[in-house]
């Protein structure tokens, strides 16, 4: 008796086949397009800033990637220029985007930076100015003078105007001081406040409350804070208090004057393209 033929089992039809084969090869011929692509580099910057201005989540429309978790992936690097491209505003419409964009398209990251830096500059400049005839209004120049960084605006007044000898409690001739500066806070501070107390480097008296400089600096930076909590609308989560002891110096402490000085409290109004604004 003749053996049955064995049953075929049909297979993959040859038009599948075909059909798979030109997918692979448009893949390749996309790739090898992209990949000998130039990236209008203008352009991407347009793009990038137009998302931050759209979908941004941070307190005054910063892009800060200088804070948070961001820092220990190995990104921080990128704070300034992702505070420039904030700043130089490149999702504003019309011609003067475009001129900025195709500015910014011809910069390195070395020249990005120093345009940064000159932006937050101005920025602070521009603060400094208001509050510097703010404090003319208040007649309060010769008990505070002003400075000012790249990235934020200073107010500093000295430690015998504030406190008495190895003491923490504001005097009473100081408050009216004190309640002015919150005043001006309370109008040009938008941002992040930063309340930094220091010392000179002559070694604190035994016996007292505190042992040393860096915890009397600390202690005197929170009494600027408690005030200003409890006296103003200031919002105590942007406002930061440091001790600096004497690690920070503006001036020789080997003179009676230059440790009057030294003895210090530092206000720093941060401008809103700080990366700590």
């Amino acid at each position: 008796m003749a053996k049955r033929p064995e049953e075929i089992k049909p297979g993959l039809p040859a038009w599948q086949g075909t059909f798979g084969d030109l997918m692979n090869l448009l893949l390749c011929f996309f790739v090898l397009l992209f990949s000998m692509a130039t990236m209008d580099a203008a352009k991407f910057e347009e793009v990038a800033a137009s998302f931050s201005s759209a979908f941004g989540i941070f307190s005054g429309g910063e892009m800060a990637i200088g804070q948070g978790a961001l820092i220990g992936d190995g990104v921080s690097q990128l704070t300034q220029l992702s505070s420039y491209i904030t700043s130089m505003g490149l999702a504003q419409s019309g011609e003067d985007s475009d001129e900025n964009a195709e500015a910014v398209g011809d910069m390195n990251q070395e020249e990005l930076m120093e345009a940064a830096e000159e932006e937050q500059l101005e920025a602070s400049r521009e603060l400094a100015e208001k509050i510097q005839e703010a404090l003319e209004d208040s007649e309060i120049t010769e008990e505070v003078s002003l400075n000012y960084t790249s990235q934020y605006v200073e107010l500093s007044i000295q430690g015998s105007i504030l406190f008495d000898s190895g003491k923490v409690d504001i005097k009473e001739t100081a408050i009216p001081v004190i309640d002015k500066v919150g005043q001006i806070l309370e109008t040009f501070a938008g941002g992040t406040i930063e309340i930094e107390g220091h010392t000179d480097n002559v070694p604190m008296s035994s016996g007292g409350k505190y042992s040393n400089n860096d915890e009397l600096s600390s202690g005197r930076a929170l009494s600027i804070f408690y005030y200003l909590v409890e006296n103003t609308n200031l919002d105590p989560s942007k406002i930061m208090h440091t001790g600096r002891g004497e690690y920070d110096p503006i001036a020789d402490n080997s003179t009676d004057e230059g440790r009057a000085r030294n003895r210090r409290v530092e206000i720093k109004i941060y401008n809103p393209l700080s990366s700590n604004y």
